[in-house]
């Protein structure tokens, strides 16, 4: 008797209920083992990470306001893992986001002051889109590895952003930061911390879920995603999908920084690489790639942010351990997917493989 991984006819509506779910109780364990190597309380320190961001209406501005970010980046990788397009830059995407609503407020100057911020914000749509469209066509037209570019783009626009507000745009007086945006640019406060930038990204959830599950170009990515030689084979263009999937995973990526910048930074400055992008990943594969659900991871990942920044002082860990504790949810989920499009398969040695 032996144990065989076969893949299934059709992707499993269960196990794409269950694997998430498992995986969360498996990462808890898991972090349960570091804290206690640790010599932390598991159970105290899950309690300290709920109280730190939920107990008071501060916090919970501030675990809704680190959500929008996430969320945006979410979704952004979420279209592109739709069709197997492995985008791991959307944290590059995110940066360059943030330099395109930058170049607006600081240099467009002429135009009319309720301009600016809709400009801005098309700007940081447009950078993050051709950001993300470089590797897109690189991998439509010559097969370039996705992944390795993507990554590797990531760290070309942390330096340019580094370069531009250490150097080429740092404000006069300034330390390492741009001049601020007007304050006519800024995206306003509805409630303490959390900014109208949160229905921005609401209705682009609704939206995203009508465009990717109720139309054809939807049904397309979906189609390449499962079996790119079926798509083609039924006159479905694989180069165009992939190019134009990159462009808007890359444009919603910049978007998140565009908004993040003018509700919460007001600059381009030191800090505008904060994980947002690689934290994505995880919003989009814990929701299954599902705009809705993605809402939900996104909340509980800011909250495990932001609850962990208590850590430090109640239960006297290091901050870096909210990094630890996302890691382990990662793995696991990743390890566990395997069993949404395959199963595990008992076969007996005289049968025949």
């Amino acid at each position: 008797m032996r144990f065989v991984i076969e893949k299934r006819n059709e992707r499993s509506k269960r196990m794409q209920i269950l694997v998430p779910l498992v995986s969360l109780v498996i990462s808890a364990l898991l972090g349960s083992i570091v804290l206690l190597f640790c010599n932390a309380n598991p159970l105290q320190t899950y309690a300290a990470i709920i109280n730190g961001a939920f107990s008071s209406p501060m916090r919970f501005q501030y675990t809704i306001a680190k959500m929008i970010p996430l969320l945006m980046c979410g979704l952004s990788v979420g279209i592109a893992f739709r069709l197997r397009f492995w985008n791991i830059g959307a944290e590059g995407q995110y940066v360059m986001g943030v330099i395109g609503i930058t170049w607006v407020m600081q240099f467009w100057t002429w135009l009319p002051a309720p301009l600016l911020l809709p400009i801005g914000i098309l700007m940081s749509f447009v950078f993050g889109g051709i950001w993300g469209g470089i590797p897109g066509a690189l991998k439509a037209n010559w097969k370039v590895d996705e992944t390795l570019v993507t990554l590797m783009m990531n760290y070309i626009a942390i330096g340019i952003a580094e370069y531009l507000y250490i150097s080429a745009w740092k404000a006069p007086k300034g330390n390492m930061g741009t001049v601020k945006y007007p304050e006519v640019a800024w995206i306003g406060r509805m409630w303490g911390k959390i900014h109208y930038g949160v229905i921005i990204v609401l209705i682009l959830v609704v939206v995203l879920y009508f465009v990717l599950y109720k139309t054809r170009w939807g049904f397309e990515l979906n189609m390449i995603g499962k079996n790119s030689e079926a798509a083609r084979c039924q006159g479905v263009s694989i180069k165009r999908n992939i190019i134009i999937a990159m462009l808007i995973s890359g444009g919603i990526a910049g978007l998140g920084g565009g908004i993040n910048s003018a509700a919460v930074t007001h600059c381009l400055t030191s800090g505008v690489n904060s994980g947002y992008g690689f934290t994505g990943i995880i919003v989009a594969w814990m929701s299954g790639l599902n705009p809705f659900i993605s809402v939900l991871v996104a909340i509980f990942l800011a909250a495990l942010q932001t609850g962990s920044d208590a850590l430090q002082i109640t239960m006297n860990l290091p901050s870096s351990m909210s990094g630890v504790l996302q890691g382990l949810i990662l793995l696991p989920l990743l390890a566990g997917n395997i069993f949404i499009d395959h199963r595990l398969k008992i076969v007996n040695k005289k049968e025949v493989i």
